[in-house]
């Protein structure tokens, strides 16, 4: 038999709300469906602590909620595909390879907040989930970014697009093109840009930077893509601090 969800308690979501300002933001209605999702996902992923980390049950239930912010829209289906979350004390080392078109073998380390892989684990820098509460205007949310990867994966590819009905994502892949191609250019060319240059890497990092921006600065994102942060809201429904 098949055990339902367990649901959080009042004084859990209660004390998440203290800790995740997004949450406060919330009217009644979405709150509840927020809390939904939550519940879903403490029931269905596995959220480990590496290291000296420990998390308690306040902790795993605000980082529950802060990852299903971009599916208040879009639904559980966004869970699809993975089962962990895995959760590092701070920024984490990984080891890179590439074979260049000569056959030559590169090899370095990044230092990454976040990474989503397509099929695997969601990983998060536990000081930086903190550091994006405690500053949730500044334009950041690896929570949400990672998200993002995770969402745009489910209809087999990780190019920028997440899945859509036909006539929307060809309104979507135009003017999401269109403004990567302009970012890209300016960041080219070094000039300094309002939404931040780590957009232009590719075009799903493109997604997800600017779905950070919806959810942690959309007056920048408005002012700057208005055609985007329309799709934004769209898919994500309004920020809470539209």
């Amino acid at each position: 038999m098949r055990l339902s969800p367990a649901p959080i308690p009042d004084e859990l979501w209660h004390a998440a709300h203290v800790r995740v300002p997004w949450l406060r933001a919330l009217d009644t209605s979405r709150d509840a469906r927020l809390r939904q999702l939550a519940v879903r996902f403490l029931h269905e992923k596995t959220i480990t602590p590496i290291g000296e980390l420990t998390l308690d049950d306040e902790q795993r239930v605000s980082l529950a909620a802060l990852c299903c912010l971009p599916l208040l829209e879009f639904g559980a289906e966004g869970l699809r595909g993975w089962s962990q979350l895995i959760v590092y004390p701070d920024a984490f080392r990984v080891n890179r390879t590439h074979v260049d078109a000569a056959g030559v073998l590169h090899e370095w380390e990044d230092e990454l907040i976040g990474e989503a892989w397509e099929t695997g684990p969601m990983i998060l820098s536990w000081a930086d989930i903190v550091a994006d509460c405690e500053d949730p205007n500044a334009g950041f949310c690896v929570a949400a970014h990672e998200m993002a990867h995770k969402i745009d994966a489910l209809d087999g590819a990780l190019d920028g697009t997440p899945p859509l009905p036909r006539p929307w994502q060809k309104e979507w892949a135009r003017d999401f093109q269109t403004a990567y191609d302009k970012l890209a250019k300016q960041v080219d060319r070094g000039r300094d840009t309002a939404i931040d240059g780590y957009a232009a890497e590719a075009p799903e990092e493109f997604f997800a930077v600017v779905t950070e921006y919806h959810f942690s600065d959309p007056q920048t994102l408005r002012a700057e893509m208005p055609q985007v942060a329309a799709h934004l809201e769209r898919f994500y429904g309004p920020s809470p601090f539209a």
